[in-house]
């Protein structure tokens, strides 16, 4: 369920601002509001955490893949120490990165002198000052061939660029008028040889870079103890400068009052307890329900059931609107039977469920606590195993090698032991079925909440279209024989749009709310064609769990004739990566697909639109995980 808040707003006196903050802070149940806040110490604090946040991330890319036995981490490191120790961090990446640069530019220039040999700048110096001038350049032999006899050179080589030549002149200039395509060598600072020696140089220094960030890796924890405290620092300067003062008296007056004040958001349920601290601390505090437009922080209180999908909607960071509806056990038992059919095999859900007990088991031994992601995994495990059961599916493997009592508790039209076009009609209608369970109880929802206005006949006029249109899918995907379009089917239709049309928009006024529909015609005509195309989404269940099957029975053909030679080996190999690699895919296929039907077919037809923000109270906890 969804928690009901109370909007509190807490003034305190100025000069206890501090104090009271830190009260609140240990306190650890007041949302507070998000307020700009901006100045000199907040600014450092911001600066000091995205320099941590870097080095943590620098560092982490360096971590040994393998922690040695018996080696201690090293103790944490002072507050001053740490700040130090990541400007280090700091400095020797952006030391690397120079490196890396300079020792690409090095490359490039020595190799534009591989053809020249190891040219010596103060060789050309010498000669200069002997009066003798010579200018390294390269051309093609044709120009080369056709220069004048007024311009001197000495040809060193030929080569794929090329005639490379000297340039003899008179002067510490080139000769005028040169053809445009000789193209002077521009001389090292002081020679090749030098160039190589600062190349090597940097090249120790790069590969030195990859040891010294490993030994660095050590003191993590020194950067995760120092960002939990720099973000408390942090959070608590952004609620103190956002809390706004109000002046009672002159600014000269030695009587002037000077009080600040903050608003936040608290579940009723805790309310007596910052009603208490308040009286204790003399503040004062206004308590109310929240408005409309107030931005209320949505806090989930799950039940031992509903806990088990917590995991999955953490992931997802999905948050419900404070005024929306909690679909956490809808979502739990369509999520597990979405992974079910995806999944489609006993067999995987068997691998599930012994990883998953795998896990607990391990916990236990550790005196470590279940967690609700194990409790998941189990949970989604046992649903494919039914699945797998009641269409005999196990592992891709042809129902003649499977045992009897496999065969004969399975439902013969949906399993493996049945003809592949009936099999796939009959799970094909399933899955119709099921989505249209699914959004009718999205529309039943919508009934309840809106029960004390005629807004539900809006609900109840979608759940009527919902209704005609699966026996239309039927019609037109299993058969028109079974299923044909009669006229209950199409009042169905005709009348629920009618009665969604009038009132969809309703608002305390039916004329208003036919009005608002007129203007938005296209919108509502587009609706009926969405009611269609959302329930024949479901058609996804099945060609999703045939792909799966599919590939998990190539699977089996291909390495069957393997088992039971001399490279049953590669047979066995072949299996598991298989299996494997198909188990990934249907994961994949659960993200994308399983976790689609419930956020948005779904939620559209609830009228969830997931707009919500987590609440997060302002406390030492929150503080730390931040």
């Amino acid at each position: 369920m969804i928690v009901p808040m109370k909007k509190v707003t807490l003034l305190v006196l100025k000069n206890e601002q501090r104090h009271a903050l830190k009260d609140l802070r240990k306190l650890g149940l007041l949302h507070i509001e998000d307020r700009p806040a901006n100045g000199t110490l907040i600014n450092e604090l911001r600066s000091e955490k995205n320099d941590i946040t870097l080095a943590m991330s620098l560092l982490t890319e360096y971590l040994p893949k393998k922690e040695k036995k018996g080696v201690t981490p090293p103790s944490l490191l002072s507050e001053e120490d740490t700040l130090t120790f990541v400007d280090s961090v700091l400095s020797l990446t952006a030391s690397y990165k120079s490196n890396m640069e300079e020792s690409a530019r090095l490359s490039g220039e020595i190799a534009s002198y591989a053809e020249w040999g190891e040219i010596n700048t103060a060789d050309f110096n010498f000669l200069e000052e002997k009066g003798v001038y010579l200018f390294p350049a390269t051309t093609s032999v044709k120009t080369y061939s056709s220069l004048s006899e007024d311009v001197k050179t000495i040809l060193v080589g030929k080569g794929k660029t090329g005639v490379r030549f000297l340039i003899w002149s008179e002067t510490n200039a080139l000769p005028a008028d040169l053809p445009q395509d000789i193209i002077p060598l521009k001389l090292p600072e002081t020679s090749v040889k030098a160039l190589k020696e600062k190349l090597k140089s940097l090249t120790a220094k790069i590969s030195s870079y990859k040891q010294e960030m490993t030994k660095m890796s050590a003191y993590l924890n020194s950067l995760h103890a120092l960002d939990e405290i720099v973000t408390k620092k942090l959070q608590f300067e952004i609620v103190h400068e956002g809390m706004q003062t109000i002046d009672f008296g002159d600014q000269d007056d030695a009587e002037r009052v000077q009080l600040v004040w903050l608003t936040g958001y608290i579940p009723c349920e805790d309310e007596t307890k910052l009603s208490s601290l308040a009286k204790e601390k003399s503040w004062a505090y206004i308590s109310q329900d929240p408005e409309e437009e107030d931005p209320v922080p949505t806090k989930i209180k799950y039940n031992k059931i509903t806990a088990v999908i917590a995991p999955l909607t953490d992931f997802l960071g999905t948050v419900p609107g404070y005024r929306e509806p909690d679909i956490s056990i809808w979502f739990l038992l369509f999520f597990g039977i979405f992974f079910a059919m995806i999944f489609g095999d006993g067999g995987y859900g068997l691998l599930t469920i012994a990883i998953s007990i795998g896990m607990m088991v391990k916990a236990k031994a550790k005196g470590e606590k279940i967690t609700t992601a194990m409790q998941m995994f189990l949970y989604l495990g046992v649903m494919t195993t039914i699945w797998g059961v009641l269409t005999c599916s196990w592992f891709g493997a042809d129902p003649i090698y499977l045992p009897e009592a496999l065969k004969s508790i399975a439902i013969h039209g949906i399993s493996a032991m049945e003809k592949a076009g009936v099999r796939n009609k009959n799970i094909m209608h399933v899955s119709f079925s099921i989505g249209i369970i699914h959004l009718s109880i999205a529309h039943i929802i919508g009934i309840i909440r809106n029960r004390k206005s005629l807004k539900l006949l809006s609900d109840a006029g979608s759940l009527s279209m919902l209704i005609g249109m699966y026996f239309v899918i039927l019609n037109i995907i299993i058969s028109a024989e079974k299923y044909p379009i009669t006229n209950a089917v199409k009042l169905c239709i005709l009348i629920g749009f009618i009665v969604n049309f009038i009132f969809a928009n309703y608002e305390g006024s039916v004329l208003k709310s036919i009005g608002e529909a007129c203007k938005n015609l296209i919108s509502m005509i587009l609706g009926l064609v969405n009611v269609f195309s959302d329930l024949m989404s479901y058609i996804r269940l099945w060609a999703v769990g045939l792909a799966g099957g599919a590939i998990s029975m190539t699977v089996n053909t291909m390495a069957g004739p393997m088992l039971g030679g001399f490279i049953i080996f590669i047979g066995i190999v072949l299996l598991v990566f298989g299996h494997g690699l198909n188990c990934i895919m249907n994961v994949l296929s659960v993200i994308v697909h399983g976790v689609r039907l419930n956020t948005m077919e779904f939620s559209t037809h609830v009228g969830l639109t997931w707009s919500g923000f987590k609440y997060m109270p302002f406390s030492e906890k929150e503080m730390a995980e931040k």
